[in-house]
């Protein structure tokens, strides 16, 4: 059972993989290549390259991840190198598919918001299904590896270089735009990886413990932690209560805290990703109803 639920898991990871890559083959298409963003990586050199000597784009990002591919294969692993590969040949792939799309997007703002955000959601699922579309993506999860900064930074800081150097060939509005598309796609990344903007932690110091938890447990149905603790400046005896929320829950337990108990301190934390029974698990997992 362990051995099919493992081989099933791999194929989720492969189908992720090329899912995402043939997002970002579909925004250097459609947003990138066209509004002339060298947003970073190979596809921006591939851009700069399509700029100045009109080489195709497909073929420039084919043959610059070989040497990029061994290197990804010796740090990283066999397993990370095997799906590395997939994404290394389906992005050049799909980009030379889809050369002749026929809707492209030519305003630099526009390619920059919205090529951000499909590059940003493709990288995201690739992640997710921890391979790599090889280029400097593969150098952004070697960057992860060592440095433990989230592979949305990675890529920043990777894609940066890039990105700056296009000054040389494209002029300097552009080359703003390009580090906004970046930007964008490094905070979409995150997203999608994280679930950033989904579930909120809060933290909640009150005397009125009772009061608070039936307020939690009726408005939103939600588990909590009490954590006996005293007040810094009163030197009381509080209690903080520790509970974790969907964002539409949270809204309205901020609206009912301050309706009710309007002087409770409060504090609401993005929480980055949530594993456990209401959130991964269903709400009443492992319970015999």
């Amino acid at each position: 059972m362990s051995k099919e639920r493992d081989v099933k898991q791999v194929l989720v990871e492969y189908l992720l993989i090329i899912v995402g890559a043939t997002l970002v083959a579909l925004s250097y298409n459609i947003f990138l290549l066209p509004s002339k963003l060298a947003a970073g990586g190979l596809s921006g050199i591939s851009t700069i390259l399509y700029e100045m000597y009109d080489l195709s784009p497909a073929y420039t990002q084919f043959l610059m991840n070989i040497p990029i591919f061994i290197i990804g294969w010796l740090t990283l692993g066999k397993d990370f190198s095997g799906k590395t590969l997939v994404g290394t040949f389906w992005v050049p792939f799909m980009i030379w598919v889809t050369a002749d799309v026929p809707y492209t997007i030519t305003n630099p703002l526009l390619g920059a918001l919205y090529g951000g955000i499909v590059l940003g959601v493709g990288l995201g699922v690739v992640y997710k299904g921890n391979g790599s579309t090889g280029g400097t993506a593969a150098i952004a999860q070697i960057v992860k590896k060592f440095t433990g900064i989230s592979s949305g930074y990675s890529q920043l800081i990777v894609d940066g270089f890039v990105v700056i150097s296009s000054i040389i060939v494209f002029n300097l509005e552009l080359t703003l735009f390009a580090l906004m598309c970046i930007y964008v796609t490094s905070k979409v990344i995150d997203i999608v990886q994280l679930r950033t903007s989904s579930t909120k932690l809060i933290l909640i110091i009150t005397e009125e413990e009772e009061r608070i938890q039936s307020l939690i447990k009726n408005g939103i149905d939600r588990g909590l932690t009490k954590v006996r603790s005293v007040g810094g400046y009163s030197n009381k005896d509080k209690t903080m209560i520790l509970c974790v929320a969907e964002q539409s829950e949270a809204v309205y337990l901020k609206r009912v805290l301050q309706q009710e108990e309007p002087s409770t301190f409060v504090i609401f934390i993005n929480a980055s990703e949530i594993l456990g029974r209401g959130f991964s698990l269903d709400k009443y997992y492992g319970q015999k109803l």
